[in-house]
Order: C-alpha cells, then structure tokens, then sequence
C-alpha cells in the first residue's frame, strides 16, 4: 500500500507511525516483537525500519598490534520488514542507505524487496563511520542521497545500474526521505539545506520525516521555509519522549538539536530519572498536541530506549 495515502488519509482520527531497530546479531526477535505489541493496538499507519551496514572495529591481537575487522551489529534489516509485515499486517518502510554499501548491494537490496513486496523505503545517506571526520562513500557506492534516489528511479524505470534492461520489471518503489528542522550538521547553512530538501522533491521524494526535536517553533518555522521555497510534500514530524537526566547533555550533542528553556529548566528540578521521564511524557504529549491541532497529519516516534514511554503518549493522545 502506497505509505503517502495513508497518511494523507481524509480522517479526523489522530495518526502516528514509529521506527525501530532490526534485532542485534544473535539475540532474536522477541524484543523487537514486543516493542510492535505494546504499540499495534494503537493501530500505527508503518513501521520504519533501520539498516545499519558494517562498521570497522579494531581487535588487539597477541603482539600488541591492532587488527582492523568488519563488523555488523544489526544485520537483517529486509528479512525483518518481511517477517513483520507478514507477522502484523502493517505496512512497513526500511530505510535503504548509501552508508557502508556499494551500488551492487542496493541493486539486490531493491531487488529483495520487490520479491518481497516490500514498496515503500526511506532513503538516507546514513551516519559517518565512528572514525571519520566526514562521511566518506564506499568504494563503488553513493556518496549523497541524490545520488541513491536517482539509483532508484532508474531501477523504477526498469534498467539495472549498469543499463541492462529488467527483464520483468516489479512495482516501483515509492520513497521518503529524512529533514532536520535545526538544519542537518554538515550543511553550512539552512537556506542550503532547505534546496537540498527541494531537490530530493524534485526527483521524486514524496515526504519527508524530521530529526528529533523538542521545539515545536522549530518545526513550524521549518515547514514554513520550506514552503517558501517550494517544498510541497508532506513534512512529518520526527519526536522522542525525553527519558533521562544525562540526556540534557547527550540529546544536543548526538542529535544537534537544541531543548528549549522551560524543558531545560524543568529538567534541572528532576531528582531521578523517574521524574525525568514523567516530564518527558507530559512535554511530548504537550508537544504532540499542539502538532495534531496545527494540522499535522501523521506524527513518526522514534522508540530506542522509549518504548514504554512512546505507548503512554500515544495512549494519552488516541
């Protein structure tokens, strides 16, 4: 099912969609499964999945020399968007990255997905590597998500990479792409990264979901750029209960977004971390309130190590 009807859905009943991570090699699915539990009653509109490709680590051999290996943590990500779209009947989205892949590996990656029936993806640059000062592609694979979303079209259009004709060509894929209200951390500046954002439309990007953030001006101000400049597509809300007192520190550093001064205030009076998530629960509700009230459609939670809250949120709002 095309994601964008969904959200785009006429209703007046509130929608929300939230993401997860695949499982970390060798512990199986049954915490991944009882994150969809605690939410499905809540009837999400998909499921994002991420992918994470391999990483280099460093492993101190006996002569005191360092070995460099691959590793992959959270292998799996198409296998597990099949098992829960089968398991649950949601429709589900994987984020497909340039990060750590070759053009080849995405070209059986989309083929993977058509066998699967798998239509909609999320398509990102990915992370830097741990190590790298700056993101550096992979031999042979993209270094932008322009560059990905065009690898893409042209598989929709029925040739494979290298202009070999698809034989049987499968139903196209249909794809979002990510936005950062607070501007993403490597672009000099927001008017850039906003043509950034309008060039991914123009190709054929048909929404978009934001990083975190905990401002909602920061949102409206955003959506309100944007389409200044010409950005027409949905532009979803991207939001995360706060959860623990170090996060006053981490959130800001890790995601490049800043909280604003009465959460940060409020924060400061919290003794543990219970207190501290009791707030984030009443300041994302709060939040998430406003959104729906302000026209917003759909809201994307993101639940690593939010799960419980995620569910009492959605509880207080559906």
């Amino acid at each position: 099912m095309n994601v964008l009807d969904l959200i785009n859905q006429d209703t007046d009943k509130r929608k929300f969609s939230f993401e997860v991570l695949p499982p970390l090699k060798g512990t199986g699915t049954d915490a991944l499964f009882a994150t969809i539990d605690k939410l499905k009653g809540y009837n999400p509109i998909f499921i994002n999945i991420t992918t994470h490709h391999s990483e280099f680590v460093y492993k101190e051999l006996e002569n005191g020399k360092f070995e460099r290996q691959r590793l992959r943590r959270r292998p799996g990500t198409i296998a597990i968007s099949a098992a829960i779209q089968n398991k649950y009947q949601i429709p589900v989205i994987p984020h497909i990255i340039c990060s750590g892949a070759t053009i080849e590996d995405i070209e059986y990656e989309l083929l993977d997905l058509q066998f699967l029936g798998i239509s909609n993806l999320l398509l990102l640059r990915g992370d830097k590597a741990k190590d790298d000062k700056t993101f550096k592609p992979t031999k042979g694979g993209h270094a932008h998500t322009t560059d990905l979303i065009r690898q893409v079209n042209h598989f929709n259009e029925g040739f494979f990479s290298d202009e070999t004709p698809i034989q049987k060509p499968g139903m196209p894929f249909l794809y979002g792409v990510a936005c950062y209200p607070e501007k993403h951390e490597e672009a000099p500046n927001m008017e850039m990264d906003l043509q950034f954002l309008k060039m991914k439309q123009d190709l054929g990007a048909q929404y978009a979901i934001t990083q975190l953030f905990f401002d909602n001006r920061k949102y409206f101000d955003f959506v309100k750029k944007a389409r200044e400049k010409g950005i027409t597509i949905p532009i979803i809300p991207g939001i995360k209960p706060f959860a623990k007192l170090s996060q006053l520190t981490v959130i800001p550093k890790t995601f490049h977004c800043d909280l604003p001064q009465e959460l940060a205030s409020e924060i400061l009076k919290c003794k543990t971390d219970d207190d501290a998530k009791t707030l984030g629960v009443e300041w994302t509700t709060m939040q998430c309130k406003e959104l729906y009230e302000s026209g917003v459609k759909n809201i994307h939670f993101y639940t690593v190590s939010a799960v419980d809250l995620v569910g009492q949120v959605v509880g207080k709002l559906l």
